[in-house]
């Protein structure tokens, strides 16, 4: 569609690397295929998450694996910047040589 996309994403496995492999494995393919993509890659981002973490509890349940991941993406479309993440995995933006916040981390306190 001429527009373009740039797709970075970092993974941290707990309990072993099982989770955080098929993440990096399958969100971005689940990513590039959501059918909002074009129109709201926000949502294309956090259907993609739900659907790799019901792809992973289908795999893991059937090969009994006992691991998890926290995660990062962030996809760039034209000049827009979508961030997403899952667990307590951060993601920091210095522009300008000043750090921008762009989430709120997940803590065990936090609703």
């Amino acid at each position: 569609d001429g527009v373009d996309r740039a797709y970075f994403a970092v993974f941290d496995g707990h309990g072993g690397v099982d989770a955080a492999n098929y993440s990096a494995t399958h969100l971005h393919v689940n990513v590039g295929l959501h059918e909002e993509i074009v129109k709201n890659p926000a949502e294309a981002l956090k259907c993609s998450f739900q659907k790799t973490d019901e792809m992973f509890l289908f795999k893991a349940k059937r090969e009994k694996l006992r691991s998890g991941t926290t995660g990062v993406s962030a996809l760039i479309v034209g000049n827009q910047l979508h961030i997403a993440w899952l667990g307590d995995s951060q993601v920091m933006l210095v522009q300008q040589g000043k750090a921008v916040t762009l989430m709120e981390p997940h803590k065990p306190e936090r609703e």
